[in-house]
Formats: C-alpha cells, sequence, structure tokens
C-alpha cells in the first residue's frame, strides 16, 4: 500500500453506505500479506480492494489476481493504479450477490482475500461457503467479535450459527488483532485477521447438509431456551423425545460432531 504522502487516490473519500474503512498501516498491510504468501500460479480474488493498498503488494507476487467492487468510481482509478499488469481484471458487482464459482475449477481453487465491510461480513461468508469446494482458503479483516464468533468453541459466549456452519466446512484461525487506528476513517471497533481453510476432507459430514442448516439455525433461535423448546417446530412429524439427547440441553453446548449427528437422526 502507498503511504498518505504517495497515495493516489487520497482524494476519494471513504463511502459510509458501502462500509469502507481503509487501511493505512504498512506493518499491518505486510503482516497480512505475509499470512496470505501469494504465488505467482495462485488463483488469487480479493473483495472490495478499496484504494489497492493491500492489491498493490499482492499483485507484485500474483500478477493475474482478480478483484471485485462494488463502489464504481474506485474503478478507473484501480485501472490506472494497475495498468501495467495485464491479466489484472476488475468485476464490478456486489460481492453477495457475484458467482464466484466462475472463477475456479477444482483443478485450480480460488485464494479470496478481503478487508469486509462490517455490515456484510456475516452473510458474505455464508455466501462463500456455498463455494467451498472451489476455494483453497480465504483471508478476511474482519470485525473482531466476527472473528471471535468463527473461532469459538462450545460453551464459549461467542458460540453461535456462524461457529458451526463455518467450522463444519472450515477450519478457523484466529491470527491477530488489528487496531482503529491503522484505518481511514477509523472504524468504532477493534478488527482482526482470520484464515478459514476449507476441508478436503470433512471430519463430520451430514448426510443432508441444507438439513444441518436447518437444525443448527433452529437451535440457535432463541439462546436461552432449551433444544426442546426450540426445536419444537423444525418439523411435526419428527420425535424428538426419541432422540438420544438431552433435549433440556441448550444450543451452545453442543458440539459440531454432535449436531452432524443430529442431523443425520433426524434425516438419516
Amino acid at each position: 500500500m502507498k503511504n498518505k504522502n504517495t497515495d493516489p487516490m487520497q482524494g476519494h473519500r471513504a463511502r459510509k453506505r458501502f462500509g469502507q474503512n481503509f487501511l493505512e498501516d504498512q506493518g499491518i498491510i505486510n503482516a497480512i500479506v505475509r499470512s496470505i504468501g501469494p504465488k505467482a500460479a495462485d488463483n488469487l480474488v480479493e473483495i472490495g480492494p478499496g484504494k489497492g493498498a493491500i492489491t498493490a503488494q499482492l499483485i507484485e507476487s500474483c500478477p493475474s489476481m482478480q478483484v471485485v467492487e462494488l463502489d464504481r468510481d474506485l474503478i478507473p482509478i484501480l485501472l490506472a493504479q494497475f495498468a501495467i499488469y495485464n491479466d489484472f481484471r476488475i468485476h464490478q458487482t456486489d460481492a453477495l450477490k457475484f458467482d464466484f464459482g466462475q472463477l475456479a475449477t477444482p483443478e485450480r481453487p480460488l485464494r479470496v482475500v478481503g478487508n469486509l465491510p462490517y455490515n456484510i461480513s456475516t452473510p458474505l461468508i455464508f455466501h462463500l461457503l456455498s463455494f467451498g469446494e472451489l476455494i483453497a482458503d480465504m483471508h478476511f479483516m474482519l470485525q473482531k467479535e466476527v472473528v471471535l464468533r468463527l473461532a469459538a468453541g462450545p460453551g464459549d459466549k461467542n458460540y453461535g450459527r456462524l461457529s458451526v456452519m463455518t467450522q463444519y466446512v472450515c477450519q478457523v484461525e484466529n491470527l491477530f488483532e488489528v487496531p482503529p487506528e491503522c484505518f481511514n476513517p477509523r472504524p468504532k471497533v477493534d478488527s482482526a485477521i482470520v484464515r478459514l481453510t476449507p476441508y478436503r476432507t470433512q471430519p463430520f459430514v451430514a448426510a443432508h447438509p441444507d438439513k444441518l442448516a436447518k437444525l443448527v439455525k433452529t437451535a440457535f433461535a432463541q439462546r436461552r431456551k432449551t433444544l426442546r423448546n426450540n426445536l419444537k417446530n423444525l418439523d411435526e412429524e419428527l420425535d424428538l423425545e426419541a432422540l438420544d439427547i438431552d433435549l433440556t440441553r441448550r444450543a451452545e453446548s453442543l458440539s459440531l460432531e454432535e449436531y452432524v449427528n443430529l442431523s443425520n437422526t433426524l434425516w438419516p
């Protein structure tokens, strides 16, 4: 990333509606790029490149990288900034609606990078998880609270639907924190870098992943209630009392393995 004195995009103001907070700390940028370890042959895509801070470092190692950017005012400036890279491509679109599958094959999976806007981070992660088999790994800057939720285990106050469904597909690594003063404008929350690595062979396999997702969502609908109360409306034909599980437990006490086993019992 260029520093404040040499940044050619210094005149572009962050837009609140896009959740823009531009990273400007060179030390943090270097640490992120080291964590990613980009290589020339990578199928690398960055979500929300913004001013190109991380892009400028990544593209030196991976000249054929692609980016997905919603803010159309940034497009001509990014194109000019990286014009010397003939294989650099920009997709001007909403990442929440973008078909990432078109960029990858099983032989050439995606490596996804992004400083994700806090207001769309959770739905965007769920969207990307649907392409898990086509993704090698993901490195994201997120609100610290979201990273804690992604990495949390049973019994942790941060453990919930996002934890279970992400860990069903990926190994989660909370890498390091990023304080607000590293951004312009400064966000009101701390951030953190997380690495998500989709399993090539999942440790626990649901017979019907869509049913597992429904089960987990229903179980965590009201955290203070027991499984019996939360799951009673899951399906009228299911006999919950016949299950080999204590229905007085709360959703946050069940492990990923228990959720998968429960799903496979309900829907063999």
